[in-house]
C-alpha cells in the first residue's frame, strides 16, 4: 500500500515549462489517489510547481528543509506542514524514512545525489521500497547510460538494474509504483558484486 511518497526534484525556475508541467501533473495524480507527498519544501521550480498543484487540489504535502535554507527564505510559505532539520543529511534521511516510495523528477546535483543515495540504500537493503525515475524528455538518459555502464563493466550486477523503475511521464508513475517488486534481497549479500 503506497500512502506516502517522497519526490526529489529541482528548485530552478529557469527550466523548460515541460518539466514544470510534469511536476504539476504528478501533484494532481498524487492528490487524486490520496497519496501524501513529501518533498524538499522549496517554493520555486519543479518543487514549487509540485507543491502548488498538491495545495490547489487540496492534497496533503509535507516539506522538509534544513534551517540554513529556511534562513534564506527558500521554503514554500503556504505549506501546512514544514519540518525543519539541522542538516542536509537529516533532511534526506527523514524524507526517505517517512515515505513508502521515492520518485525522482528531473533536477540538478541535489536531485541526482538524492536519487543515487536511495538506490545505494536499496542495494544495501536499507531502503526496500520502490524507486521510480520519471525520465521527462530523456533527461535522465545519460545517468541511465552510466548505470548500465556500471553493470556492463561489472561494478554492479545485472540484478542491481532492477533497483529502480523508469517511466517517461507522470501518468505512468502510480501504476509502476503499485507493480514494483518488493525487495527481498537476502540482506547485504545482494550488494556484493
Amino acid at each position: 500500500m503506497i500512502q506516502t511518497v517522497c519526490v526529489y526534484c529541482a528548485a530552478s525556475a529557469k527550466v523548460d515549462s515541460t518539466y514544470l508541467s510534469a511536476a504539476s501533473q504528478l501533484g494532481q495524480l498524487l492528490v487524486k489517489h490520496k497519496i501524501h507527498c513529501i518533498y524538499g519544501a522549496g517554493k520555486t521550480g519543479l518543487m514549487g510547481a509540485l507543491a502548488d498543484s498538491v495545495l490547489a487540489n487540496k492534497g496533503k504535502i509535507t516539506g522538509i528543509i534544513p534551517q540554513f535554507m529556511m534562513d534564506q527564505n527558500w521554503h514554500h510559505n503556504e505549506l501546512e506542514n514544514t519540518i525543519v532539520t539541522n542538516t542536509m543529511h537529516e533532511r534526506k534521511s527523514k524524507m526517505a524514512s517517512m515515505a513508502d516510495a521515492a520518485i525522482a523528477l528531473p533536477g540538478g546535483c541535489g536531485t541526482i545525489e538524492e536519487l543515487m543515495e536511495v538506490i545505494t540504500w536499496k542495494q544495501l537493503n536499507l531502503y526496500p521500497k520502490p524507486i521510480v525515475i520519471v525520465n521527462i524528455k530523456g533527461y535522465f538518459d545519460p545517468l541511465i547510460e552510466m548505470l548500465n555502464k556500471a553493470v556492463e563493466e561489472q561494478f554492479m550486477r545485472p540484478e542491481h538494474a532492477k533497483l529502480w523503475e523508469i517511466v517517461t511521464n507522470p501518468n505512468e508513475v502510480l501504476k509502476t509504483l503499485y507493480n514494483s517488486l518488493s525487495t527481498n534481497q537476502n540482506g547485504l549479500n545482494f550488494a556484493v558484486v
